[in-house]
Formats: C-alpha cells, structure tokens, sequence
C-alpha cells in the first residue's frame, strides 16, 4: 500500500445541543437584562441538564445552568462581549417541548441580584406551523471571537401572538416580549424564536500546536478521521483537499474549496495560490461564501479565510426576503471576519500551525 501523508489544518467543532429558546425583551428592558436563552442539552460532552443565557445590557452574557451540565465557559466568549457569570442553579421545573400548537416552556430561577426570574410560554395555535431553516447571527457581537460561530436552526420558527401566553418577569415586575415588526405566514409574531433542531458548530477554533498527519493510500478519493471526511482530488502524487465534512446527528457540514486546497507539504517556495470557499449544512440554512489565499515564503506558510460574501440564504416566503433585507445583519456579519494560520515545518517534519481569528471593520 502506497501511503502519503497531509495536511489539514481545517476544523469544524461541534457543539450538541438538544433545543434552543430566544426570548427578547429589548424594547421594555431590565435594569441588567435584555433576553433570555433556554437551552436543552443530553449528550456526553455537555451532560443532560438545562440552562438560560441571560442577555445583559452591557452585551455580556450570564450563564445559569443547572448542576448536572459540565460546561465549558471558553466557548462563551463567541456569545456576545463573553461571558460574565457562570452560575450553578437547580431550575426545578423547568420545561421546554415544541409540540404541534407551538412553544411550551417554564423556567424559574434566581439571577446573579437574587432576583426572582420567570419565563412562561403557552402556545396553543391550531393553525399548522412553517418552520424554516437560517443562520443566527450569533457572532455579530463578539469583539475577540476564538472561533466563527455557525448557529445553524433547523424547523426554525417564532412564536404566534394568536393563542398564545407570554410571560417574562423579573423581582416581579412583568417585561412586555418584543415583536416581529411585520406578519409572517399571515400571523403576528413575537420576536421570541425557537429551534427544536439547532446545529451547533464552530469553524476553525484558534488553535497553536503540532497538527496531526492524515494518512491516506495514494489516489483515494475519500479518508475518515473519525467524525470528519476528507475529499481529496489528485494530480499525479499529489493531493489537494476538495472538501471538508462534519458528520453529526443533525445534518452533515460542509466546507468545500475550489480551486482544491493545495497540498501544502509540496508547495513550492514564493508561492501564491488563492481561491473560493462554502460553507453548507441542510440547504435550507443557506451558506457562506468567501475567500482563501495560501503563501509560502522561506519555508513559513500563511493561510487566510475571509467569508467575504456573507451568509446566502434561501428565503422561501417573502416575508424571509424582507426580513434579511431590513435586517442586514443577517446577511452581512460573516463578512467581518478573518482567519490567520501560521504553518511552520519542524525539523521532525513535524507542522505546527498558529491561527486566530479577528473582526474587521466595515
């Protein structure tokens, strides 16, 4: 057997979850508060438990989450301005379904003031649901993101205001929900939105170290390593890396490039190679598009991403279409940021690889 060995120095990390709540309220806010952020989680890297995000008005997000979860609080610092509190709490009780009239949930909790926090959602619609897929903009607010947030929500849908009881309250006083500001489906909508289905992914967490080899039979198409599918295309002896897969239980991720990726170990020195990528999940959470260039200089090679097209949905009702033109943060915030690797070759032939990323201005 004819083995060679690559180098990938791509990741897509994923992060279970089971369902996702967003509960809004910016429009009649707290003191500290500004939304709330159910999560439901029951799979070995996370434990089984649930949690709320607290949403604060300093762009800082409070984790209350309950005992049996084992959470790491790095991954927050893609939430908003990072995290501020992490706090143990038992949210007896608590309960979050989607069941064919809508949203059913219940949390009661103490916030970091020991104030007294409810939530209280009873949808009873009779009128069949039109979930939709689509990217949140999760990463819009990170300042120094270790990672680029894909919140990929599948059967993604708001909550109706018809037949509904909403309740938010704080220290008891009563915050009114925010509102989708036009019909959708013929219906009013609160801005409050759920994904009994979210793909929880992040691309290219920053990362210094030595990277692992992938070894592949000369002329393969395909390699597994482990929960990921390496698709090489060849040219003689030499592969380029055509696209990345992360397999998962919601639906598969994929990063494709074109032209391939070169084969970095056979690049020659001053070497300039640039080209597109995607990134795509179920098509109906649309996908990113952008760039990537590959440099090598004195043996020191450089990679740079920049998903410079932004997301590309595919709205399928044209109250989509508006929303992601008023809202262009929807679309846009992608375009913000930038990946940097550092390939060097050691002496071992070893490569270690140095990469972060940033928010550029726009």
């Amino acid at each position: 057997m004819n083995l060679k060995h690559i180098i990938n120095p791509f990741r897509i990390a994923i992060d279970p979850m089971e369902r996702l709540l967003l509960v809004n309220f910016e429009q009649d806010p707290d003191t500290t508060y500004v939304g709330f952020e159910p999560q439901v989680f029951d799979d070995p890297v996370n434990g089984t438990g649930q949690l709320v995000i607290g949403w604060r008005q300093d762009g800082r997000v409070d984790v209350f989450h309950q005992p049996g979860l084992h959470l790491d609080a790095a991954k927050y610092d893609i939430a908003g301005k990072g995290l501020a509190h992490m706090v143990a709490r038992e949210l007896s009780g608590a309960t979050y379904e989607v069941t064919d009239f809508g949203v059913q949930a219940h949390y009661e909790f103490e916030d970091i003031h020991n104030r007294t926090v409810i939530i209280r959602i009873n949808e009873q619609n009779p009128k069949t649901r039109k979930p939709f897929g689509l990217l949140a903009p999760m990463g819009d607010a990170a300042e120094a993101p270790s990672a680029m947030p894909l919140v990929l929500l599948h059967d993604f849908y708001f909550v109706r205001q018809p037949h509904t009881t909403l309740e938010i309250s704080i220290d008891g006083k009563r915050h009114q929900p925010d509102k989708l500001p036009v019909p959708m489906d013929f219906t009013r909508m609160y801005f409050t939105r759920y994904s009994p289905r979210p793909l929880i992914a992040t691309l290219n967490p920053a990362f210094d170290g030595e990277l692992e080899p992938v070894a592949v039979e000369v002329g393969a198409t395909e390699v597994k390593v482990r929960e990921t599918i390496l698709a090489l295309e060849w040219t003689a002896d030499r592969p380029a890396l055509k696209r990345v897969l992360r397999l998962n239980k919601v639906h598969p991720l994929a990063l494709r490039f074109e032209p391939a990726f070169p084969d970095l170990q056979t690049m020659a020195e001053a070497t300039h190679v640039e080209g597109s990528f995607e990134i795509e999940g179920h098509p109906s959470t649309g996908r990113i598009a952008g760039t990537y260039t590959v440099e090598k200089n004195d043996g020191h090679i450089t990679v740079k991403m920049i998903p410079a097209q932004g997301w590309l949905p595919r709205p399928t009702k044209f109250s989509l279409r508006f929303l992601y033109t008023v809202a262009g943060v929807f679309k846009k915030w992608p375009a913000t940021y930038e990946w940097t690797a550092h390939l060097q070759v050691q002496e071992t032939s070893a490569y270690t690889m140095r990469s972060a990323w940033r928010r550029m201005k726009q």
